[in-house]
């Protein structure tokens, strides 16, 4: 088992920056790759970014592409997102998954977090 705490969540201005963080234990943490997805109210769950188990490869959602990073530091088996330049249509719950390998699907992660909310105002 693999347990998962997302924090950093707020509310910020349009234009403005967050850094989730996603603190693991359990199961060795740099075993896994871990995404980042969101859930708007009334919407699906979709992906955001997910970055490979030793960090090397990472891949984002062209709506985030080039404003969000994310990153690992795996001695502290936690897993960040930075998001710069926010929108309001990023107001979403954001959640923390870890998977096997890497890859975009919600059915490719067997481990999630509570969620973190991200409110962004115009």
């Amino acid at each position: 088992q693999v347990q998962l705490v997302e924090s950093g969540g707020g509310l910020v201005q349009a234009g403005g920056s967050l850094r989730l963080s996603c603190a693991a234990s359990g199961r060795t943490f740099s075993n896994y790759a871990m995404g980042w997805f969101r859930q708007a109210p009334g919407k699906e769950r979709e992906f955001v970014a997910v970055i490979s188990w030793s960090g090397g490869s990472t891949y984002y959602a062209d709506s985030v592409k080039g404003r969000f990073t994310i990153s690992r530091d795996n001695a502290k088996n936690t897993v960040y997102l930075q998001m710069n330049s926010l929108k309001p249509e990023d107001t979403a719950v954001y959640y923390c998954a870890a998977g096997a390998i890497v890859v975009v699907s919600i059915r490719g992660y067997d481990y999630w977090g509570q969620g973190t909310q991200v409110t962004v105002s115009s």
